[in-house]
């Protein structure tokens, strides 16, 4: 990949929230509060994964549910990756209704590279491959948040009917992870040193990859053509973890 918003360091702003300790599983909540108990508003920033989301391992696809800290995920620019940190907290804990801008993404099956319909978090970043991102930012691999592709091939947003249960996972370096066969789905690094889980804090830093700012992420839908080229890295997903079985 070209300069852009590939594996590159060189980046504009990202936000961060607190973490696991390298090595541990961290819940952001009590685990008998989470989802469950009261509470005043949102305990994410809406990213992570949500339950259920399939995602390329050593063993082969798991729900991200199952992933746990040292096992081997794999990474589209790293090959197998150990992760040092699983961060589980749900999307919304209030009594109140979830805010509209927080409603988590349906995204139809075949709109990302996924083989069936996926859940996104509005604030989840994810890449999108495509010539009009190499056109634009001489990148075929752009980072945008979920949020700015509402509209894109029937992605939208949808009015969750209950607790929606969040994983991220972390790595020693910031990560792009498969998800449903060829989604690519942005995993940060673990940062100790961040600050208030709800506040977004700039990075002292320059993270491993960056993602596209508003502007450039709605440049690239309204100029997105709907020409897949999903297919060709839903194969090299899977030949890379018949390799890795081998």
């Amino acid at each position: 990949m070209n300069v852009g918003f590939g594996n590159r360091k060189g980046s504009k702003t990202m936000f961060t929230r607190k973490t696991t300790t390298t090595g541990m599983t961290f819940n952001a909540h009590d685990p008998a509060q989470l989802c469950g108990g009261p509470a005043t508003g949102p305990t994410t920033l809406g990213a992570g994964m949500a339950s259920g989301t399939l995602v390329a391992t050593q063993a082969g696809w798991q729900p991200v549910d199952d992933v746990r800290v040292a096992d081997k995920v794999l990474t589209l620019d790293g090959g197998m990756q150990l992760v040092t940190g699983v961060e589980r907290t749900c999307l919304w804990q209030s009594a109140r209704p979830v805010p509209k801008d927080m409603w988590p993404l349906n995204v139809p099956a075949g709109a990302l590279g996924n083989d069936r319909d996926m859940t996104l978090m509005p604030g989840q970043a994810v890449m999108v491959k495509s010539d009009t991102g190499e056109a634009l930012f001489d990148d075929p691999f752009t980072l945008v948040r979920a949020a700015a592709l509402v509209g894109y091939k029937g992605i939208d947003r949808v009015a969750p009917s209950g607790p929606v249960h969040v994983i991220t996972l972390y790595f020693e370096t910031d990560h792009v992870v498969f998800a449903h066969a060829a989604a690519l789905v942005y995993c940060p690094a673990q940062r100790p040193d961040a600050l208030d889980l709800r506040v977004p804090t700039p990075l002292a830093q320059d993270p491993l990859y960056r993602i596209a700012d508003r502007d450039e992420a709605e440049m690239l839908v309204n100029c997105l053509q709907g020409v897949s080229d999903e297919v060709d890295l839903w194969r090299t997903t899977n030949e890379a973890l018949r390799d890795s079985a081998a």
